[in-house]
Order: structure tokens, then C-alpha cells, then sequence
């Protein structure tokens, strides 16, 4: 990636809708290339999709935990069972004294409970530590120029 794709990553990050005659005068390009380049992106795999960023509190869903799942066993080959459970945003196979984190939105902290029991559920988990988030200063996409 060369520094005009880096550019025209971040400036769909911040607003996907744009037009690609508004993108392409960001970088010094005609409409033609600067959509040129995005659809190369895409092809490549730098941007996986395009989507909306939505208040999930505005949808109900104002109760944000991240999950530590023990497990007895190796949990890599887990995938599907995760994914099974909607509430679960966001699922990591990770190092360190617990094997996967998963990040998790409900509207009540008894549907959260709800979701611990289904993760008790999954073959292998022994135990989940749930933190529950009181307040999100911030969240930020990956940084294209990072």
C-alpha cells in the first residue's frame, strides 16, 4: 500500500458514502482511479466491507462486557460455537491465562447472564470472567498509516 491508498482508507473510515469524485480530489485523482484503487482494496483484502457504525445503547444493546473464556481443552477449532451466540460482538483465541476473549452487548445485565450460561454451554469452557464496561471513552478503527 502506497501512501494514497493509506489516505483512501482513512478517509472511508471516516465516511464510507462518500463519493469516489470526493475521494479522488482528496488524493489528487480523477473519480476513475480513486474507485480504481478502492476496488484493488477490496480485491486485496485491505477493506473487507463496508459498513455503518451504530450507537448500540440507541439499539438496546447498552450493557458492554469482555468475557475471559477458560477452557479444558484447545478452543481454536471453537469458531462456530461462538459465533452461535448473537450477543457476541467480537471473539479472540488468545495467549495468556484464560483462551479466548470475547466481547459481548446486551440491553440487560441478565441477558448477559443469559450468555454466560451458553458459553458454559460450548464444549470445552470450564469458566468465563466477565468485566463489565461502565463507560467507552473511545473507539477507533485501525490506523491505515499505523
Amino acid at each position: 500500500m502506497d501512501d494514497i491508498d493509506r489516505r483512501l482508507v482513512e478517509l472511508l473510515q471516516q465516511d464510507a458514502t462518500q463519493a469516489y469524485a470526493v475521494l479522488g480530489k482528496a488524493v489528487e485523482l480523477s473519480a476513475g482511479a480513486a474507485h480504481e484503487r478502492v476496488r484493488k482494496l477490496r480485491e486485496r483484502g485491505v477493506i473487507r466491507r463496508t459498513t455503518v457504525e451504530v450507537d448500540p445503547a440507541a439499539l438496546g444493546q447498552g450493557v458492554l462486557a469482555f468475557v475471559m473464556v477458560d477452557s479444558s481443552a484447545w478452543m481454536g477449532d471453537s469458531a462456530d460455537a461462538f459465533a452461535a451466540i448473537p450477543e457476541i460482538v467480537e471473539a479472540h483465541v488468545i495467549a495468556g491465562s484464560a483462551s479466548v476473549l470475547v466481547k459481548v452487548r446486551t440491553a440487560t445485565t441478565e441477558q448477559l447472564q443469559d450468555v454466560l450460561r451458553r458459553l458454559y454451554a460450548i464444549e470445552g469452557v470450564s469458566g468465563t470472567q466477565a468485566t463489565v464496561a461502565l463507560e467507552t471513552f473511545f473507539e477507533r478503527p485501525v490506523s491505515p498509516r499505523a
